[in-house]
């Protein structure tokens, strides 16, 4: 099946891959916000409502999307608030060549970084969840940080017909330099276990019962402070505040390396590659086109080559440390 056939994913077909589980939609499907995959909320006739996503063809292997799900029915166990896929009666299901999954739909707000006692739940949340992670490593999933996949990156954003003729030169004279200092990065020497992996303010659902984690459709092997990390925002301060605050929360759980600070800005800078990386690989799915226009401009290519500066000169700063007393 091509990479980006989700044009024979019509209404029709998506009701009957549904129906074939033994669940009947009452109402419309409705898409959600998702690029990577396919994603619909519907009501059943039991008066339920339901998500059903749709894996993107050739992106994961059947083993490692049931690996996905096998993690999220462990933390499930664990009483970790996740949102877990049906078993009808397995997790991952096929229908006319299609991978695709059901999932019961939550409502909830999104978390609030500036609330640090929400801050804190999350950070209890993680320690629980890399307790977990901890316990024995994927065998499927790939790893955070693969430097010969960071080496394709790099050639793949060379190479893109998207930027610019003029700005080239600029953005291979810092783009070769920022990978250069990511392979440099002694990775090995940190400890490697089972996140969530994509754990931003969208993954984080604060309902009347607490905090839950959504989507784990990104969820590798890796460094703990992955997981971490993309909570702080604002000046030095304050992200040293939101910090100690999701740290505090962590280790009543799970002791937490400090080493792994210094892993910050090196992630942060691979994230931004991987990031254009993602969207120049995926720039033949009509979709990606329609969303992301600003990706053909060179406004946006600018911006990057800027922020790729300022991630360059990030290396070489102190990185954020807890303050005497912390604990």
């Amino acid at each position: 099946m091509a990479a980006f056939s989700f044009q024979d994913l019509t209404p029709d077909f998506i009701l009957d891959a549904i129906e074939a589980t033994g669940l009947y939609p009452t109402s419309g499907l409705l898409a959600l916000n998702s690029y990577e995959n396919r994603v619909y909320q519907f009501i059943a006739e039991d008066g339920k409502r339901y998500v059903v996503k749709f894996y993107r063809p050739n992106r994961w292997s059947d083993e490692q999307i049931q690996e996905e799900h096998d993690f999220t029915f462990a933390l499930y166990d664990a009483e970790i608030p996740v949102v877990c896929p049906l078993k009808m009666p397995t997790s991952l299901l096929h229908y006319k060549g299609y991978r695709f999954a059901l999932f019961p739909s939550i409502g909830g707000r999104a978390l609030e970084p500036e609330q640090l006692d929400q801050l804190e739940n999350l950070g209890r949340h993680l320690g629980r969840l890399h307790m977990v992670g901890k316990a024995k490593p994927f065998a499927h999933r790939p790893v955070l940080i693969d430097l010969e996949l960071l080496n394709k990156h790099q050639e793949r954003l060379l190479t893109c017909s998207l930027l610019p003729d003029s700005l080239r030169e600029s953005f291979a004279a810092i783009i070769k330099p920022v990978v250069k200092r990511l392979q440099q990065v002694p990775w090995h020497e940190h400890e490697q276990i089972r996140l969530h992996g994509d754990c931003h303010i969208g993954n984080l659902l604060w309902r009347p019962d607490g905090l839950t984690l959504v989507d784990f459709d990104d969820c590798r092997q890796g460094p703990a402070i992955q997981d971490l990390w993309m909570m702080l925002s604002g000046e030095r301060m304050e992200q040293q505040i939101q910090l100690e605050t999701l740290i505090e929360g962590y280790e009543e759980f799970a002791e937490f390396n400090l080493a792994q600070l210094r892993l910050i800005e090196p992630l942060r800078a691979f994230r931004i590659i991987q990031y254009m990386a993602w969207l120049a690989e995926r720039w033949s799915d009509p979709a990606f086109e329609r969303s992301f226009s600003w990706f053909a401009e060179p406004r946006y290519w600018e911006q990057q080559i800027l922020a790729l500066k300022e991630q360059l000169a990030a290396f070489d700063d102190e990185p954020l440390r807890l303050q005497p007393g912390f604990n």
